[in-house]
């Protein structure tokens, strides 16, 4: 089971640099859409739903990439933390499903229980 948090680690820091990727990159289009209009309000209305859009995605990608830190140092506030966000993306179909079984299988398994707690009592 070791190997498959470390796997889980890794993948959600890494479905979570994707997502702010793509709130970077939504900011990015509409800002320069108003860019491109030549229209001063048009471009502050741009911009603004840009960087609404682009934090909120931001915020939500936060989390994860702290739980995938926490879980590739076996951390136990890691763990719960991952799987309060495995069941929340149940509801992400079709990757965030993906990534919730699997979080929720990894971490509710006895063996990786243990090996969570065996990591706390190892770390001073």
């Amino acid at each position: 089971m070791d190997q498959h948090v470390r796997i889980l680690g890794v993948l959600y820091i890494a479905f979570n640099l994707i997502a702010l990727a793509v709130a970077a990159l939504i900011f990015l289009i509409l800002t320069g859409a108003g860019v491109l209009s030549g229209d001063a309000e048009a471009l502050f209305i741009t911009s603004t739903v840009g960087m609404v859009i682009g934090l909120f995605l931001g915020m939500l990608s936060l989390p994860g990439i702290v739980a995938g830190i926490g879980l590739l140092k076996r951390r136990e506030w890691g763990r719960i933390l991952a799987l309060i966000l495995g069941v929340l993306n149940l509801l992400n179909i079709p990757f965030g499903t993906l990534l919730g079984l699997y979080s929720l299988w990894v971490l509710a398994n006895q063996e990786t229980i243990n090996l969570f707690r065996r990591a706390r009592m190892a770390t001073p």
